[in-house]
């Protein structure tokens, strides 16, 4: 861990705030005419996912968490668990659903994705997806004639198993562009 003021943050680094870990999503340091300034940020907890907001004064001491980036490939689903492994070890990593996120639904067999370790600890504190995946679709409904007038969507099981809302002209067998953040889809590849 290191220690660091307001001025070493930046977009992604790990600070334990609180008695707990957390990523910065955005900050914005301000400075009010006569008052004090300020640095309001926006924080991932790395441990439940949830986004909170908060002020500390300009200058203050934070606590930087060093996090190693490792790349592994997912190989498949036993039970509750995801198995990924190391391309350079070969060693087998099991990683339970809640650490991979929402995100899983769109985690293909034999995809890359980052998992990100507490240096100090060894800890595993989540799992990054690619933000875009290409997945391809198994199954939709036919859409209605007369329903392009306006943006209809309908519903579509891609090959994963997730069910998303795509628009009228996709049909079977279409690959699909999908942001794994948000669970939406973006374009027909």
């Amino acid at each position: 861990m290191a220690s660091g003021t307001t001025t070493d943050l930046r977009t992604g680094i790990v600070l334990r705030y609180n008695n707990d870990l957390y990523q910065v999503v955005e900050f914005q340091h301000v400075a009010p005419g006569n008052w004090r300034a300020f640095v309001r940020l926006k924080l991932k907890n790395l441990n439940n996912g949830k986004v909170i907001e908060d002020r500390v004064r300009a200058g203050s001491d934070i606590e930087i968490v060093r996090i190693e980036r490792r790349t592994m490939q997912f190989l498949y689903r036993d039970g509750d668990d995801f198995i990924f492994m190391n391309n350079e070890t070969f060693d087998q990593v099991p990683v339970s659903e809640a650490a991979v996120g929402s995100g899983a639904q769109f985690l293909k067999e034999n995809e890359t994705a980052d998992l990100v370790y507490d240096d100090e600890r060894e800890v595993l504190l989540g799992v990054e997806l690619p933000i875009f995946v290409s997945l391809a679709v198994t199954e939709t409904t036919t859409a209605v004639r007369g329903d392009t007038a306006t943006n209809v969507t309908k519903a579509a099981t891609l090959e994963t198993g997730a069910v998303i809302q795509v628009p009228g002209f996709v049909n079977e067998g279409d690959v699909l562009k999908i942001d794994t953040r948000t669970g939406t889809y973006i374009e027909r590849v």
